[in-house]
């Protein structure tokens, strides 16, 4: 069952929170302080902005931090004002039990520059009840995670 606006603000715990963020099925992830862009971090904060390239990448860290409790998984979607521009976005299930901030992975498919703002609504999350608690919640490599987290598969 998805979770509702009034259940989300109740029983997900999202940091900092935003009202204008906060959807009927789900919630607008912002764009945080972090992106990894043609082998460069850039700091989004300071810069005020990121810009993906045509045809590459970017890994970008979301200003909230989110903690599921052990009965509720996340499911992103690209917001699609962002997908009639080209991005494509490639998201793993939020598994029940995570707290942390989440790095996210935006390809620009189009022939022009894609640019996101600091603290821009980029993709939506929305939250699933299960039957029951996951009897093995989330308590991987990437639990805590408060800036980018790189793959654990190799050194960049």
């Amino acid at each position: 069952m998805l979770l509702p606006d009034w259940k989300i603000r109740k029983e997900i715990l999202i940091e900092p929170f935003s009202e204008e963020s906060l959807q009927p099925a789900g919630y607008d992830l912002r764009v945080g302080r972090e992106a990894f862009v043609k082998g460069k971090l850039i700091d989004v904060e300071k810069e005020g902005k990121v810009v993906i390239p045509p045809r590459e990448y970017a890994l970008i860290l979301t200003l909230e931090r989110i903690k599921l409790p052990d009965d509720v998984m996340g499911d992103m979607k690209i917001r699609s004002s962002l997908a009639r521009e080209g991005v494509i976005g490639s998201f793993a299930w939020v598994d029940p039990g995570w707290d942390g901030n989440l790095t996210l992975m935006l390809y620009n498919a189009s022939n022009e520059p894609v640019e996101l703002r600091y603290g821009e609504r980029f993709v939506q999350i929305a939250f699933i009840r299960l039957e029951g608690p996951a009897r093995n919640p989330y308590r991987g490599n990437y639990q805590g995670s408060t800036r980018l987290a790189f793959s654990k598969r190799k050194k960049l």
